[in-house]
């Protein structure tokens, strides 16, 4: 028996002690998100679609019409950053002192196997019928695939989003010339490739949400704190 069949066979196992404990019938229903973290998602949410308006009305400018009036949105988006700085420090301290941040650690073995086969189930098992290949559990809330991108998201695209934001709120800290061109102006791409992966990451994170035992059951823990599969 390989490694990644043996991790895949003692999970399974577990989740079926969890499920009868829980709910006498087999099902699964185990409580993963703590208060905090539900409290820090919506809120990292609400600010980020507001950075999201308000920032393509800032880059898209256009008198005749504006998403949000100007002086409006620099206002907003200024307030939202400052407010978004300060709520991720939050999640990452906090992570660190609970140990939650464990949980963005994709687990070996067979991290790039597991990977491919989530792929895949997200690509089409899914849509064939196929079962979740690797349900939750109380020591793994998310799989392979989704603690890489949402280590990636937090710890990469935050920071560098953050920082650049920092920036732009404060342009005398900017060096005067970066690349042989004016030193904001590569500040100013890597922000909006930031904000692009972003936006793109909370399209595709909202559709995947779908994917849960019934299309609201994955909205519901983040509500509730309980996942049910």
């Amino acid at each position: 028996m390989t490694d990644e069949r043996r991790h895949d066979d003692d999970r399974r196992h577990q989740e079926r002690r969890i499920g009868d404990r829980r709910t006498g019938t087999g099902g699964v229903r185990i409580y993963i998100l703590p208060g905090w973290v539900r409290a820090w998602h919506w809120t990292n949410a609400i600010l980020i679609l507001t950075m999201i308006a308000t920032g393509f009305s800032l880059h898209y400018a256009d008198a005749k019409i504006p998403v949000v009036e100007f002086s409006l949105a620099v206002r907003i988006h200024n307030t939202a950053g400052v407010l978004l700085v300060t709520l991720w420090s939050f999640f990452v301290i906090a992570n660190a002192v609970t140990g939650n941040w464990w949980q963005f650690v994709p687990k070996p073995p067979g991290i790039l196997e597991r990977c491919i086969k989530q792929t895949r189930y997200y690509m089409w098992g899914v849509f064939k019928g196929e079962h979740e290949p690797y349900p939750v559990t109380p020591e793994e809330n998310f799989n392979a695939l989704q603690a890489l991108t949402y280590w990636f998201m937090i710890y990469i695209v935050m920071p560098l989003l953050v920082v650049t934001g920092l920036i732009f709120l404060y342009p005398q800290y900017a060096p005067k010339e970066m690349f042989g061109v004016d030193g904001l102006f590569p500040i100013a791409v890597v922000h909006y490739v930031c904000a692009t992966i972003v936006a793109t990451f909370i399209v595709a994170h909202v559709y995947l949400c779908t994917f849960g035992k019934k299309v609201s059951s994955t909205f519901k823990t983040m509500i509730t704190g309980w996942h049910e599969h």
